[in-house]
C-alpha cells in the first residue's frame, strides 16, 4: 500500500513526499481511514510504529477540509493531550511536518517553562493544541483556553497517563471537552483500568492493534550481564571501552541514580547528560539536542522522562537497572532498533533483579543472552526477606540521620531559622 492509495489531500502527500514517506507503518495503513470516516479509534501501538502519523495526518485532511472557508480568529478544532513535555514536542513537529503545506496552525503547551510566550502564542489563533494535562487545565482555568469548538480528540500513551498520576485531569478535561466530537485513544498496554478509561472516552470505537507489548523487534540483539550491585559502575566502564559504542541511551530507575552515574561517566572522561523530572525543560531539551547532534556519549535518562524520546538510528540501549515491571523492559529497548534498523540492548542485573529478569524473559517468551567477556561476574547472593527487611530499615535510619545533621547544620548556620519558622 502506499499512501497515495489511501485518498490523502495532495498538500499531505506533498508533505510525506518531502519526508520521504511512501509506505505507511501498520498501524497508520489501520488507522487513518478509520479516522478519515469520523471512527472513534482504540489503538495498542508502542512508541515507534508511526503512531503518531497515524493520526496526525487524518486530522490534517479533517481540517483542512473543514477549515478552509472560515473567517476570523482560529479556534482550536484539534487537541492532542500526551503526558510528557518531550513527547508533546514531538507530536508538535510531526503536524508541523505533515501540515506544512496546509496553512493550519498549531502548538505546543507544557509546564515546566514560562506561560507567556504559549499564552501570546494562543491568542494568535491555533487549529490544533498540542498538551500535557497540568499546563492545559491551567491555562484553561486562566481562561486563555477554550475547548468549545474541538471536534477532534486524541489521548496519546494513556498508560503513562495513569503511571504518572494525571487520571484526576483526564476526568476533569472530559467534563469540559463537548460530547460531540471524534475521539482516538492509543496506549502501549491495555490493562483493565486502561479499558475502562477508553470506555468513557470512545464511543464505539474501532480497535487497531500493532506489536502487542509482549514483543521485542527481531532486530535488537539482546544480552545481560549477570554482576554485583558494587561492580555496575566498573562493568558499565569496561563496556564503554567497546569504541563501537559511540552512542548509548542508558536507563536508570531513579533520578539521583541517574546522576551519580553521569557524575562516574564525567570523572571517567566520558562526555554524558542526564535527563529526568528535576531537570528543566530547557536542560532535557539542551541535554537531547547535544545527545542527537553528537556531542554526549551517554545519555541517562528514568523512564518517564525518556518518554516521547524519538533518536533516529540508535544502536545502542543500557539497562544499568532492570525495570520491575517486564513491559518497561520493552518500551526501553524499542529506544534502539527502529525501522528495520539493528539494535543492541544490553542489561546489567545484580542479584536483587534476577526476579525480574525471569519476569521478562517470561512476557518475550525469549532466553536473553548471557554475554560473554564478564570480569565482573555475580558472586553476591539475593537477600532474603529478614535480610531485606534489615536492610530498609538501615537506610530508613540513615536516611534519618542524613536530614537530621543536615537541619541541626542549617540551624548552626542561622541562628535565628528555627525561631523564624515558629
Amino acid at each position: 500500500m502506499k499512501f497515495e492509495d489511501l485518498q490523502l489531500h495532495p498538500a499531505i502527500l506533498k508533505a510525506l513526499k518531502d519526508e520521504n514517506y511512501s509506505e505507511p507503518t501498520s498501524i497508520q495503513a489501520q488507522a487513518i481511514p478509520l479516522v478519515l470516516e469520523r471512527k472513534d479509534v482504540l489503538g495498542s501501538a508502542q512508541t515507534g510504529t508511526g503512531k503518531t502519523a497515524a493520526f496526525a495526518i487524518p486530522i490534517i485532511q479533517h481540517l483542512i477540509n473543514t477549515t478552509r472557508h472560515e473567517k476570523g480568529r482560529r479556534q482550536i478544532k484539534s487537541l492532542v493531550v500526551t503526558p510528557t513535555r518531550e513527547l508533546a514536542i514531538q507530536i508538535g513537529e510531526s503536524f508541523d511536518a505533515y501540515g506544512k503545506y496546509s496553512n493550519l496552525q498549531n502548538t505546543v503547551i507544557f509546564g515546566g517553562v514560562p506561560q507567556n510566550p504559549q499564552v501570546r502564542q494562543l491568542q494568535k489563533g491555533v487549529d490544533i493544541l498540542v498538551a500535557t494535562p497540568g499546563r492545559l487545565l491551567d491555562l484553561i482555568s486562566q481562561k486563555h483556553i477554550s475547548l468549545r469548538d474541538v471536534k477532534y480528540f486524541v489521548l496519546d500513551e494513556a498508560d503513562r497517563m495513569l503511571d504518572m498520576g494525571f487520571i484526576h485531569d483526564i476526568n476533569k478535561l472530559l467534563k469540559i471537552l463537548p460530547r460531540q466530537r471524534q475521539s482516538l485513544f492509543f496506549s502501549a498496554t491495555m490493562p483493565n483500568k486502561i479499558v475502562k478509561l477508553s470506555q468513557q472516552i470512545l464511543v464505539n470505537p474501532k480497535k487497531v492493534a500493532v506489536n502487542p507489548v509482549s514483543s521485542t523487534a527481531e532486530t535488537i540483539q539482546q544480552q545481560i550481564y549477570f554482576t554485583n550491585k558494587s561492580d555496575k559502575k566498573d562493568l558499565l566502564l569496561h563496556i564503554l571501552k567497546n569504541k563501537d559504542i559511540e552512542q548509548v541511551l542508558l536507563f536508570s530507575r531513579t533520578k539521583h541514580g541517574a546522576d551519580r552515574i553521569v557524575r562516574n561517566l564525567r570523572n571517567k572522561k566520558i562526555e554524558s547528560a542526564a535527563i529526568h523530572g528535576e531537570k528543566s525543560q530547557n536542560q532535557r531539551q539542551k541535554a537531547l539536542l547535544r545527545f542527537k547532534k553528537g556531542e554526549i556519549r551517554v545519555l541517562v535518562a528514568t523512564d518517564i522522562a525518556a518518554r516521547g524520546i524519538d533518536i533516529d538510528k540508535l544502536r545502542y540501549v543500557i539497562n544499568y537497572d532492570i525495570p520491575n515491571e517486564p513491559e518497561t523492559y520493552v518500551h526501553r529497548i524499542g529506544r534502539c532498533g527502529r525501522a528495520g534498523e539493528e539494535g543492541v540492548a544490553l542489561s546489567l542485573c545484580e542479584p536483587e533483579e534476577n526476579a525480574y529478569v525471569k519476569s521478562i524473559e517470561k512476557l518475550i517468551k525469549l532466553k536473553i543472552d548471557v554475554a560473554g567477556n564478564n570480569p565482573f561476574p555475580q558472586t553476591d547472593k539475593p537477600m532474603n526477606d529478614s535480610e531485606k527487611k534489615e536492610f530498609e530499615a538501615e537506610k530508613k535510619r540513615k536516611r534519618q540521620e542524613f536530614f537530621e545533621n543536615r537541619n541541626k547544620k542549617r540551624g548552626n548556620q542561622n541562628p535565628g531559622f528555627r525561631r523564624k519558622r515558629r
